[in-house]
């Protein structure tokens, strides 16, 4: 951006601060030596002091620790949303919509197996457009259908009132998320594409987001040897055609695959990752968390090179939700008694 407003600079700033105070890797490690308890206290000390003193009261354990971290990332997400402007602000809350999809997806699974509603709500990040008043009213509600009906008006509801009759019959939910994230990106595409001020930047990031979610995707239907049709699991916008994903898929051979993956991505770090496989006969087991890491990275440079734009922004509202997410990990495991070199797999340093 030639001209930036004061207000940009003023947010992305803050963010950077943000992210700077974000727990660093060596703090992880620390964590993967110690038990429930030693981590609980750790946590206390950083930023979700406030959410563990409010619920230690009615929360112990693991479920304490479960309910701290959602309450304190919605509470984050909630207030980065306020302190947005402008442009920024619309595209920031078209990311967060995302949100909706996994709340409703979970409170849909939740009722389905039977699940109490207080433990349902204890993994519900209220930062999309269905604020926790709305979330409550759902759980409250016994029947489904009756959610689903909740929904009418939103704009999911198409996608979930035609799916989710298969979903409930099949006991599997996986096509209707498919379903909602592929109409989820083909909006935020919209929205970038649409002569808005920033919009190409925004793209830059749903592009690399796209191709990190086909990649996972495709490795996923390796390691699972699904024999669904792969067009169902492809997300439109990104460097691969539904050809290339189907073709891609009915490639057995790892290093024939990779080859081929290689021509089709022009994303250069997703690349470098290909490039360390060369000769593997394996598929990765973390090459889930991998393919994050590299995007990560990306949307660092992405923000390096824009400082004032919503790639800062993007960026530590990604780092967060992943902090969180390493935290879960950290104490489920833990709780789980599993080896600390197994949990640190599924961490994003």
């Amino acid at each position: 951006m030639s001209t930036v407003s004061a207000p940009y600079i003023y947010v992305c700033t803050r963010m950077r601060v943000r992210k700077a105070s974000l727990i660093p890797r060596e703090e992880y490690q620390r964590m993967l030596n110690m038990s429930l308890p030693e981590i609980t206290r750790i946590i206390e000390e950083t930023a979700y002091k406030q959410e563990i003193d409010e619920l230690g009261t009615i929360f112990k354990g693991i479920d304490l620790i479960e309910v701290a971290l959602s309450w304190n990332l919605a509470k984050e997400y909630q207030k980065i949303q306020e302190i947005t402007p402008g442009t920024l602000k619309q595209f920031t809350r078209a990311y967060l919509r995302r949100w909706d999809i996994q709340n409703v997806l979970t409170i849909l699974r939740g009722k389905l197996q039977g699940e109490k509603a207080g433990k349902i709500k204890e993994i519900l990040i209220p930062a999309g457009s269905l604020d926790r008043v709305v979330l409550d009213r759902m759980l409250a509600e016994d029947s489904t259908d009756r959610i689903i009906d909740m929904l009418k008006g939103h704009r999911m509801y198409p996608v979930i009132a035609s799916e989710y009759p298969a979903a409930k019959e099949s006991g599997s939910f996986s096509h209707m998320e498919n379903e909602l994230y592929k109409q989820f990106y083909g909006e935020i595409i919209a929205d970038a594409e649409s002569g808005i001020k920033g919009g190409d930047l925004f793209l830059d990031f749903i592009r690399l987001d796209i191709n990190i979610k086909n990649v996972k995707t495709l490795f996923r239907l390796r390691v699972d040897g699904s024999e669904t049709d792969a067009r169902e699991m492809y997300i439109h916008g990104g460097d691969l055609s539904a050809a290339d994903f189907a073709a891609l898929n009915a490639i057995r051979e790892q290093g024939e695959f990779v080859d081929m993956l290689k021509v089709r991505i022009r994303s250069k770090p997703i690349l470098s990752l290909l490039d360390e496989m060369k000769g593997d006969t394996s598929v990765h087991r973390d090459m889930e968390v991998r393919l994050t890491r590299v995007q990560l990275e990306q949307m660092e440079r992405l923000s390096k090179r824009h400082p004032f734009s919503i790639h800062p922004i993007l960026v530590y509202l990604e780092k967060k939700k992943y902090e969180v997410f390493n935290l879960r990990a950290l104490a489920r495991g833990k709780e789980s008694k599993l080896p600390s070199e197994t949990i640190a797999e599924y961490l994003v340093m």
